[in-house]
C-alpha cells in the first residue's frame, strides 16, 4: 500500500518508545502526603485509604528515611489533632509546641535535605470543621487570615521550607509573604493551593484528619466545579501576592484546568492526586477490575502531561518503587 506516513514505525520497540516519549515521571515530581497524630509507636490504618497511616513522629521519621532512599524528597505534613485541642478560633494552630511544629523540628534535625510543606488552614484546629472561623453561620475572610498569618509564621519558626495555605480565602498569600517576611523567613516559599474546588473527591482525607464540617460545605470559598476561567483569576491573584507554586485540587478531575494554569503561568505549577482518586483505584484493584499499578502509573503520568511540574499524591512511595525497578 502506498501509505507515505506510518507513524507505529515510531512506536515499534521499547527503545524506541522511550527514546521519544514527551512526558518523563520520577520520584523528583512527588510530595508525599503523611498525616500525624500524638504518641509513640503509633501506626493507624486509614481504612478509606488503604496503605495510608496516621503516624506519631517516631515512626513517620522511619517513613521519611524509606522514602529518601527512593529518592523521594518533599513531603507535605497535615496533623490529626485532639477534638480537646480544637475550638471555634483554631488557636492550637499557631501553638510553637504543638503536634506539627514540633514534628516539623524533629525532621529537619534528622533530614535536613528534605522539603518540608506545611498545611496553612483551620480545619484540623477548628471545632467547626471548616477552613475559616464561623459566626451566624458565616465564613470571615479577613478574620480567618490573622490566625492564618500566625500559623504560617509559627511553621516557617518551626523549620518548614513551604507552607501552603489551602483555605482559599481572599488575600492571605499576601499577608502571609508580607508576615513571614517580616518575621525575617524571606526563604520560606508558598505553595497557594489557588485552584482549589468545592469537590466530593476529599472523602477520605476528612477521614483521616476527623475534619470534616460540622454544617453546611465549603462552596462559598472552594470553586465551583463548573468553572475553569475563575482558576486563571485565583491563581493570577496568587502569583501576585508572592505565591512560589500555585496548585490545583484536585488533579484527575480536573487536568483541563492544569493544562490551563501552565499556558499562562510561568509559575511552577503544582496538582493535588487527592485522596478520593487514591482510593478509587485502589478499591477496584483490590476488587480485580483493574491493574492498579498500571492505573495509578498511567494516572500520575495524565497528570504530568497534562502540565503538573510536582504531584502531591498518597501514591508517591509505591510509585517511586515502581520507578526504581
Amino acid at each position: 500500500m502506498d501509505i507515505r506516513h506510518r507513524p507505529r514505525r515510531n512506536r515499534r520497540t521499547p527503545a524506541l518508545r522511550n527514546m521519544i516519549s514527551e512526558t518523563h515521571l520520577g520520584p523528583e515530581h512527588f510530595i508525599y502526603p503523611l498525616f500525624l497524630c500524638e504518641g509513640n509507636g503509633q501506626k493507624i490504618a486509614i481504612k478509606s485509604m488503604p496503605g495510608q497511616f496516621r503516624l506519631s513522629a517516631d515512626n513517620l521519621l522511619k517513613e521519611i528515611a524509606e522514602c529518601q532512599a527512593l529518592g523521594i524528597q518533599s513531603f507535605a505534613l497535615f496533623p490529626a489533632v485532639n477534638d480537646s485541642l480544637k475550638n471555634s478560633t483554631a488557636d492550637e494552630s499557631f501553638n510553637p509546641k504543638g503536634l506539627l511544629p514540633t514534628t516539623v523540628k524533629m525532621i529537619k534535625d534528622k533530614f535536613p535535605d528534605t522539603c518540608i510543606i506545611t498545611d496553612v488552614a483551620l480545619d484540623p484546629y477548628s471545632s467547626d470543621g471548616h477552613d475559616g472561623i464561623v459566626k451566624n453561620g458565616q465564613i470571615l475572610n479577613d478574620e480567618t487570615i490573622e490566625v492564618l498569618v500566625k500559623m504560617a509564621v509559627t511553621q516557617a519558626a518551626a523549620g518548614a521550607d513551604m507552607v501552603a495555605p489551602s483555605d482559599m480565602m481572599d488575600g492571605r498569600v499576601g499577608e502571609i509573604r508580607k508576615a513571614l517576611d517580616q518575621a525575617g523567613f524571606t526563604n520560606t516559599g508558598i505553595l497557594a493551593y489557588s485552584a482549589k474546588y468545592a469537590s466530593s473527591f476529599y472523602g477520605p482525607f476528612r477521614d483521616a484528619l476527623d475534619s470534616a464540617p460540622k454544617f453546611g460545605d465549603k462552596k462559598t470559598y472552594q470553586m465551583d466545579p463548573r468553572n475553569s476561567r475563575e482558576a486563571l483569576l485565583e491563581a493570577e491573584l496568587d502569583v501576585q501576592e508572592g505565591a512560589d507554586m500555585i496548585m490545583v485540587k484536585p488533579a484527575l478531575a480536573y487536568l483541563d484546568v492544569i493544562q490551563l494554569l501552565k499556558q499562562n503561568f510561568s509559575t511552577p505549577i503544582a496538582a493535588y492526586n487527592v485522596s478520593g482518586e487514591y482510593a478509587m483505584i485502589k478499591a477496584a484493584a483490590q476488587n480485580g477490575w483493574l491493574d492498579g499499578e498500571k492505573a495509578m502509573m498511567e494516572s500520575l503520568m495524565a497528570i504530568r502531561r497534562a502540565g503538573a511540574d510536582v504531584i502531591l499524591t498518597y501514591f508517591a512511595k509505591e510509585a517511586a518503587q515502581i520507578l526504581r525497578k
